[in-house]
């Protein structure tokens, strides 16, 4: 199993949600974020380390089985992306173990 985090436009949430179901996957985490990098630099005048403004960004995250890795990355890829700076970044993690406290199930029963 992987956890898959991704840093998203707030306006392209919906689309990856769609482009998610589509391939079975409905279960996810959303949390507002903000943050700074690369294009915050870019698109801004020039600001000390200590005065970047933050942007508005969402954190999907969810957990998905091995053999369905390749499709959700690329889901996620095409959805989110609108060709400009600040389109996100995609994170993915092992899982070792997923319980589900409800039933106890254990690994991929358990998402």
């Amino acid at each position: 199993m992987k956890k898959i985090e991704a840093i998203i436009k707030p306006f392209k949430l919906e689309e990856v949600k769609s482009g998610l179901a589509e391939l079975g996957i409905e279960g996810m985490t959303v949390s507002e974020v903000k943050g700074y990098g690369q294009s915050a630099h870019c698109i801004r005048p020039p600001y000390s380390p200590s005065r970047v403004p933050f942007i508005p960004k969402l954190k999907v995250e969810l957990i998905v089985k091995n053999e369905l890795l390749g499709s959700a990355l690329a889901a996620i890829k095409q959805c989110a992306r609108t060709g400009t700076r600040g389109d996100g970044k995609i994170f993915v993690q092992d899982l070792l173990e997923v319980i589900r406290i409800r039933t106890e199930e254990r690994g991929d029963r358990a998402i």
